[in-house]
């Protein structure tokens, strides 16, 4: 038996429970998948705070096992590129949406899903780092391929003390990037700066609606915001310059116009931390490994039981949690 987090519905009847299960019913879920895990770590995204609240319709298959993370170490495989005792780490993919996910002890996936865990870290600090440090290594290698470089001027990081936004900071700066971060948190400037922000914004002067073109102040923007936020980002970008769209914390929408793109040859680039190819995935992980301090990986998390995601996940939407949340999934 093993504890998980699942979640079902009967009409419009939602329910959220911390749950026992068993190996029957975990085959009887993934009857095509080939890796056993024996979770140790998950954590509490956007989208899992989404699926734990029934906010959205997250969840395509009934009943699921929430959690789009985990990491573990494997128990059972008849993949070939792995074997019992290999440390794992699993993001994206439909885990949590459409196949059972990572709040839980054990979980069965696909071997080509999962990636090593890098060497020097352990799988507490991968899920400290989860779907959203993963997201934040993805739009910076993508701001890279555009070209950027720390001469180029500042960049812009909005949702700033979220988890994609603490990461991409701490990563930013540590490359030598000026970072300007956008929060509607006055409170937690000193814990941007901390993370290497060189100046605090306030997130009103972007989050309503602004002329097409603004005055230049970025090289590059990475945005987990949506919505006016990243219009006027982009509107503020320098000749050149070029945006990371990653979240939608403000909204899906985006009430914009060509007038940056076709004046000043800006860009704009989706990040897809879902199904992003494996090559790319083993890229970010391996570049999260090499380049993020643990120091200040340790300064933005906070490690809560498996009972504990409920809460989490409240205030995840509430935009009352800093920084990351580690799920210890044995406590």
């Amino acid at each position: 038996m093993f504890k998980a987090i699942y979640l079902s519905r009967d009409g419009e009847q939602f329910s959220a429970v911390v749950r026992e299960l068993d190996d029957a019913a975990l085959a009887a879920a993934t009857p095509n998948d080939d890796v056993t895990v024996a979770v140790e770590y998950s954590t509490v995204n956007y989208k899992d705070g989404l699926a734990l609240t029934n906010k959205s319709p997250v969840v395509r298959t009934w009943p699921m096992v929430a959690g789009i993370d985990a990491a573990g170490t494997v128990v059972d495989s008849s993949h070939a590129a792995w074997k019992p005792g290999d440390k794992v780490v699993l993001n994206g993919w439909g885990v949590g949406e459409t196949h059972w996910g990572g709040l839980a002890q054990r979980a069965r996936f696909k071997g080509d899903w999962l990636v090593r865990l890098p060497d020097g870290l352990s799988t507490r600090q991968a899920m400290a780092i989860g779907t959203a440090g993963y997201t934040a290594m993805l739009a910076i290698m993508a701001l890279e391929q555009h070209g950027l470089k720390p001469d180029a001027g500042d960049v812009l990081v909005t949702g700033a003390s979220g988890g994609v936004g603490s990461v991409a900071i701490a990563l930013l700066a540590a490359r030598g990037y000026r970072v300007a971060a956008s929060t509607g948190k006055a409170a937690e400037a000193a814990y941007l700066a901390s993370l290497g922000a060189a100046e605090v914004i306030d997130r009103a002067t972007l989050s309503a609606a602004g002329k097409p073109l603004q005055k230049e102040r970025w090289a590059a923007v990475i945005d987990s915001v949506g919505s006016h936020t990243l219009a006027n980002a982009c509107a503020q970008l320098r000749y050149g310059g070029v945006a990371a769209a990653c979240g939608l914390a403000q909204g899906m929408d985006f009430p914009s116009s060509v007038a940056p793109f076709i004046l000043r040859g800006c860009t704009l680039v989706g990040i897809d931390s879902v199904m992003c190819p494996l090559p790319r995935r083993q890229q970010a992980w391996q570049r999260l490994a090499a380049d993020l301090d643990r120091t200040k990986l340790d300064a933005i998390t906070r490690v809560v039981p498996l009972s504990g995601a409920f809460d989490v996940a409240r205030e995840i939407l509430s935009g009352q949690v800093r920084g990351r949340v580690v799920v210890d999934v044995s406590a």
